[in-house]
């Protein structure tokens, strides 16, 4: 199957440039819906839904492929391939970001520039390394997730989403949550928050921006810090935004981040 049919590939905007938006866990493309649009005049804009989310082909998710995030890097390049696009500049959220970051290093002229937004290399905090989540704490989730994912869905939705200003966000994501199926996304949780790509990080050559909420209970900032400290080539920008979804809650400010380090970029 193509991968535009089995990864749900919509394509809009027009412009010398296209910009791809990948999703981060338990969401699909939709999450884009503030923040896409606003490149479209300019650019050409990709949404998709990785593979066991959102309208993918839910037939197509392997336990063995996706048995790492390197299954999903290679669907992105294949995507890339495909579609002839490239180089792109790819703008992935949460684990999504770090499936951008490996697809970069697997085929790095297909990629112009990368915005890794609320990203982490790895959740478990280990010796000196702040990942926010000791590891009896993440398998505490995995455990609750396997259990009552529904009820984990509906209770965490608002305290991830954040933007208490904006609590209708918050029921968003949990009834993006909810939609998932339950085995894929309890399979995809565990992939996600076991992963440790802190040693690929370096290998990197593609320019980045790390854009980080000021405050983020899923990841921390010193996770930020790290990204900027190991990823060559890159800068940091935090935005003024509580919780893990600014492309969301805190829209604007994620443009004139990602707008201000294009233009450092591509220029």
């Amino acid at each position: 199957m193509p991968s535009t049919n089995r990864n749900n590939v919509r394509i809009g905007g027009a412009g010398p440039a296209t910009i791809v938006f990948a999703h981060g866990f338990g969401c699909d493309s939709k999450m884009w819906r503030r923040l896409a649009p606003l490149f479209e005049d300019r650019f050409r804009t990709v949404v998709f839904d990785l593979v066991g989310s959102g309208g993918s082909d839910l037939a197509a998710y392997d336990r063995r492929k996706y048995g790492s995030l390197r299954g999903y890097a290679d669907d992105l390049v294949e995507m890339l391939d495909e579609l002839e696009m490239g180089p792109v500049i790819f703008v992935g959220h949460s684990v999504s970001a770090m499936i951008g970051l490996l697809a970069s290093i697997e085929a790095p002229t297909r990629f112009r520039a990368q915005v890794l937004v609320g990203s982490s290399p790895c959740y478990v905090n280990d010796l000196d390394y702040v990942g926010g989540f000791s590891r009896d704490e993440i398998d505490g989730l995995l455990e609750t997730l396997e259990t009552n994912y529904l009820g984990w869905s509906s209770t965490m939705a608002p305290a991830f989403m954040g933007a208490p200003e904006q609590p209708e966000l918050g029921a968003e994501l949990a009834d993006s949550l909810s939609r998932n199926d339950p085995d894929i996304a309890r399979h995809f949780a565990r992939v996600t928050f076991l992963a440790d790509h802190r040693a690929d990080l370096c290998k990197s050559t593609v320019p980045a921006l790390i854009l980080q909420s000021r405050e983020d209970l899923v990841v921390p900032g010193e996770v930020a810090h790290y990204l900027h400290r190991h990823v060559p080539n890159s800068s940091l920008e935090l935005v003024d935004n509580i919780g893990h979804y600014p492309h969301l809650s805190a829209s604007a400010d994620c443009l004139r981040a990602i707008d201000t380090f294009l233009l450092r970029t591509l220029s």
